[in-house]
C-alpha cells in the first residue's frame, strides 16, 4: 500500500492569491479573488478542498470580494485533533472573517459544511449578510436519514464517524475511494471533474490524518440533531438561498425550517451533488442574481 500519492504541487488558478491565517489555535489556508463589491465566504463540503470552487471563484471575483476556504483538517489547513467537531469549524470560520477584516460576508454552505456554517450564523448574525446553502443539509431536519444505509443513505458517513477506522480502510487508498467511488457515484455531468481536479483532492486528503476533518463532521453531524432543533428555536433573518440538484428540495425544505427572513429556491436538472465543479456558470449566475437582490 502506498504511503503517500500526493503530487507536491499545489493546484492553483490565475488571479487567485493563497493566504494562511493563524486563528483559534489552528492555521487555515484560503484563497482570495476580486478587489470590488461585497464579501463572499465559500466554504466546501465532502469529499472537497477550496479547490471544488476552482472555476466559480473567477466568475464571482468579476464583481465581489471572494474567500474560499478549506475548513481544518481538509486541503491545506492544518491537520485536524481526533476530538475536532463542527463547532470547532465553526469557530474557525468566525475567527477566520474577523482575520479578513472585512465586515459581514455572504457565506456559502456547501453539503457536510452545513453544521458548521449553521452555527456560525446562529452565533454570529451580525457577521452573515447572507447564507447561501448548495446541496446542504442539517442534522435535525432530516441529514442523519443519508446515513441509514436501510433505507437508501449512504455507508461512507458511518465509516467516517466510526474512530480509526477512516484512516484504516481510506488512507492510502485516496485514488481509488475518490477517482472510483466518491466522485464517480455523485456527479451527473460527465467530465466535469478531470483528472487535474482528481490529482488535486488526493494530494490533500493523501497527508497523514487527512480524513480527520471529514471524520470530526459527521460525527458531529449524528449527534448535533437535538442542538439545532433548539437552535432553530430562535429563526435566521437573513435571507437565503437554497440551491439543490440530486438532492432535490432537500435543501431548501432545511432551510424553510431554520429561517424566518427572505428565502429563495433554484434547483438545476441534469447536475449532481457537486455543483461548483459540475455547473459553475449556472451556479455564479444564481448567486450574482441573488446578491443583486439583497441590499448591500
Amino acid at each position: 500500500m502506498s504511503t503517500d500519492t500526493r503530487s507536491p504541487i499545489r493546484a492553483t488558478v490565475p488571479g487567485v492569491e493563497h493566504h494562511f491565517a493563524h486563528v483559534n489555535g489552528t492555521v487555515l489556508h484560503y484563497v482570495s479573488a476580486g478587489s470590488g463589491g461585497s464579501p463572499v465566504l465559500l466554504v466546501h463540503g465532502f469529499p472537497e478542498s477550496w479547490w471544488t470552487f476552482h472555476e466559480l471563484i473567477p466568475l464571482l471575483a468579476a464583481n465581489h470580494r471572494v474567500f474560499a476556504v478549506d475548513l481544518r483538517g481538509f486541503g491545506d489547513s492544518a491537520i485536524a485533533d481526533d476530538d475536532f467537531d463542527s463547532a470547532t469549524a465553526a469557530e474557525d470560520l468566525h475567527q477566520l472573517i474577523r482575520h479578513l477584516d472585512v465586515g459581514s460576508v455572504h457565506v456559502l454552505g456547501q453539503d457536510i459544511s452545513g453544521g458548521a456554517v449553521y452555527r456560525l450564523a446562529t452565533a454570529n448574525p451580525g457577521l452573515v449578510r447572507t447564507l447561501i446553502a448548495v446541496e446542504m443539509g442539517l442534522a435535525g431536519f432530516g441529514l442523519e436519514g443519508f446515513g441509514d444505509v436501510a433505507h437508501g443513505g449512504s455507508w461512507h458517513i458511518g465509516t467516517l464517524a466510526a474512530p480509526g477506522i477512516p484512516d484504516l480502510l481510506f488512507a492510502g487508498r485516496e485514488r481509488e475511494v475518490l477517482g472510483e467511488w466518491a466522485f464517480p457515484t455523485m456527479t451527473t455531468v460527465p467530465g466535469s471533474i478531470g483528472e487535474e481536479d482528481l490529482d488535486e483532492f488526493v494530494r490533500v486528503y493523501s497527508r497523514q490524518g487527512g480524513w480527520r476533518g471529514a471524520a470530526g463532521l459527521y460525527r458531529s453531524m449524528l449527534a448535533e440533531g437535538d442542538e439545532f432543533r433548539t437552535r432553530a428555536a430562535v429563526p435566521l433573518t437573513m435571507p437565503m438561498l437554497a440551491v439543490g440538484t440530486s438532492g432535490g428540495a432537500f435543501t431548501a425544505q432545511t432551510l424553510a425550517q431554520i429561517s424566518d427572513g427572505p428565502l429563495s429556491a433554484i434547483e438545476f436538472d441534469g447536475v449532481g451533488h457537486h455543483v461548483a465543479l459540475e455547473a459553475p456558470d449556472r451556479l455564479a449566475a444564481a448567486i450574482g442574481e441573488f446578491l443583486d437582490g439583497v441590499k448591500r
